[in-house]
């Protein structure tokens, strides 16, 4: 696809003439850390988002497990296991190249998203590690996150979006299987149904 880059916006200055300032409330909001009522919401999402990036190339990448599987260590940390995946570690070498981390937290049935940016280190410490043992697994790292700002991102995304309707939930065929991607990728590099059919007891075997 060719841009026209005479419509490429180049310059900070354009976007005051394209969209206008910020609502005042929008920018009072932020905080440089974390009160009682950002601690309910964390302890309230099983899902968070990070986005982290280095070298030019950026990542976002979902972590998920029980509700408040994120801990506040204080009003400037939280504490995030790595749980098991597939040992590529994109967001991992990322953040250990650079520190800057994003962080869009959810809770199932809630139009509003809570956002955290900061900066993170990745720790082996077993003082930490040790928090999050489940199912007699212990994670190898923690990401340790340094909160820098933090607050609640109202919800028109989530509402065009329609996320949380179950009539609105993607029916068997709308979209493709994680093994026929798999397989069209890695150019039949495995094969499609027997991926899929392997991950139905893998997966949930697998989790920590």
């Amino acid at each position: 696809m060719e841009i026209d880059r005479q419509y490429v916006i180049q310059d900070e200055a354009e976007f005051g003439e394209l969209y206008g300032p910020a609502l005042e409330r929008s920018v009072r909001k932020q905080l440089d850390r974390l009160d009682d009522y950002c601690r309910s919401f964390i302890a309230a999402s099983p899902m968070v988002m990070i986005g982290s990036g280095s070298g030019g190339m950026q990542d976002v990448s979902p972590r998920g497990d029980v509700a408040g599987f994120v801990k506040v260590a204080d009003d400037h940390t939280l504490l995030i296991a790595d749980r098991r995946g597939n040992n590529r570690l994109d967001s991992l070498r990322n953040l250990v190249r650079n520190p800057a981390v994003g962080l869009l937290f959810l809770a199932p049935g809630v139009t509003e998203t809570f956002r955290v940016n900061g900066e993170a280190v990745l720790s082996r410490d077993p003082a930490l590690t040790g928090q999050f043992v489940h199912q007699g697994k212990t994670p190898k790292t923690v990401l340790v996150v340094t909160v820098r700002e933090a607050y609640v991102h109202c919800g028109r995304a989530l509402v065009r979006a329609d996320l949380w309707n179950p009539e609105k939930y993607a029916k068997p065929g709308d979209v493709p299987t994680f093994g026929m991607m798999l397989e069209a990728h890695t150019r039949g590099f495995v094969e499609a149904r027997a991926v899929d059919e392997e991950l139905k007891t893998r997966l949930p075997a697998t989790l920590y």
